[in-house]
């Protein structure tokens, strides 16, 4: 087996590796410096901006799109330590590049499921980074791990879809520059297949009857660098039949198409801020006396240490293999291995960021260090794309298939 990079993702990484040390981490306290000053704290700091503007020069753009028209060209194998690297500062990194999500996801879904003049509108301007996108799926009043409880009507009348419903925790929907949802309902609620009764649609934000309601905290956190997370409500939202994509009943397969890159996308992403704990903690440990030694010299803290550097290791090996399969055998090929990475990532690292932030004490929680924050938006990403328990389900019933 070899498990060396081949020689273009080395120069990727190195020049990442150099970007992230020269741009991103000295941006990281001024983006927050910025945002404490503008009229909204959902606007875009202007070194968000100058990042990008850099990061395209350098050819560090749109790394996660596999087609070499649209995207750089790149396999799942070769972008994920990319993505690991945007990992560690994950609330910047990404959107300099132009792969944070939910934009990656929403190009992909338009690459491979838009019409030419969806991809004009909507596709090709997202790629040049110049608006912003949100994806409406979750629900509030339904147990959306299960997307066929979606209750969101997408009804067609003459040459337009009316749209009513209520979504929530819509990612990216309070930015200003989120021109665009791609909303997931159903435009045949009583359909026989419960998954061939979901349709996906194109709904401008400016559209009448398209109201973003309020910022969603998690954990106490509003998120701006992502542009939050909205509840919206859609009440008769009407928009040309041509803004369907792809076909009715197509939603629930084009949700699956989706989802498979951006888990594996998230946990390329949670190595990254696994690493930089990893090394919080080092540099916290060699720092700090306690007791009368260095907290270094404390066996509990070698214990710490010691565990997360093999469970990312053990990590990175599966995610590698998981994009190698969805290079080979395509994504569908690579379904376990997909559950697989998305029930061990999330969870690991949480404990991993756990004893990061035991081990810097009050600080650990505080706004001094990324800790708190990193341990949020960890935590959700075991809700998020998929509770961990609905992929288990999954798992263990493709396990047990072979033996009834």
């Amino acid at each position: 087996m070899d498990f060396a990079f081949d020689a273009h993702t080395e120069e990727l990484r190195a020049k990442l590796l150099a970007f992230m040390d020269e741009y991103v981490y000295p941006a990281e306290p001024v983006a927050e410096e910025q945002r404490a000053q503008l009229a909204s704290p959902w606007d875009t700091p202007a070194v968000v901006g100058e990042l990008k503007a850099e990061a395209r020069r350098q050819g560090l753009w749109n790394l996660f799109l596999p087609d070499s028209e649209y995207g750089a060209g790149l396999t799942n194998l070769q972008y994920a330590p990319l993505a690991e690297i945007t990992g560690r500062s994950p609330h910047l990194a990404p959107t300099a590049l132009n792969c944070a999500a939910p934009d990656t996801g929403n190009m992909e879904v338009l690459y491979q499921f838009g019409d030419e003049q969806q991809k004009k509108q909507w596709l090709e301007p997202l790629l040049a980074g110049e608006i912003r996108s949100a994806f409406a799926m979750t629900e509030p009043e339904v147990a959306s791990s299960d997307a066929t409880n979606i209750t969101t009507l997408i009804e067609r009348d003459g040459d337009d879809y009316v749209i009513t419903g209520r979504k929530w925790y819509i990612s990216g929907a309070m930015n200003p520059d989120c021109k665009i949802f791609i909303v997931m309902g159903k435009t045949d609620p009583d359909g026989a297949d419960i998954r061939r009764q979901q349709s996906m649609i194109l709904v401008p934000r400016d559209t009448p009857g398209v109201t973003v309601k309020r910022a969603m905290q998690v954990f106490g956190y509003e998120d701006h660098s992502h542009g939050g997370h909205a509840e919206v409500v859609f009440d008769h939202a009407r928009v040309p039949a041509t803004n369907l994509i792809g076909e009715e009943g197509g939603g629930f397969a084009i949700a699956q198409a989706r989802l498979g890159p951006g888990r594996i996308h998230h946990c390329m992403r949670l190595i990254g801020m696994a690493e930089r704990a990893i090394e919080l903690m080092c540099q916290r440990a060699v720092s700090r006396v306690a007791f009368g030694k260095a907290l270094a010299q404390q066996g509990v803290v070698h214990n710490w240490i010691a565990d997360a550097r093999v469970a990312v290791e053990q990590l990175r090996l599966l995610v590698l293999k998981t994009a190698w399969m969805m290079d080979t055998v395509g994504n569908r090929g690579a379904h376990a291995e997909i559950q697989a990475i998305k029930i061990a990532t999330p969870r690991t690292v949480v404990g991993i960021l756990d004893k990061a932030i035991q081990l810097h004490g009050a600080g650990g929680v505080s706004q001094d260090f990324p800790l708190a924050e990193l341990y949020a938006s960890a935590r959700t990403l075991m809700l998020a794309d998929g509770p961990d328990e609905v992929h288990q389900r999954s798992l263990a019933r493709r396990e047990l298939k072979k033996y009834l």
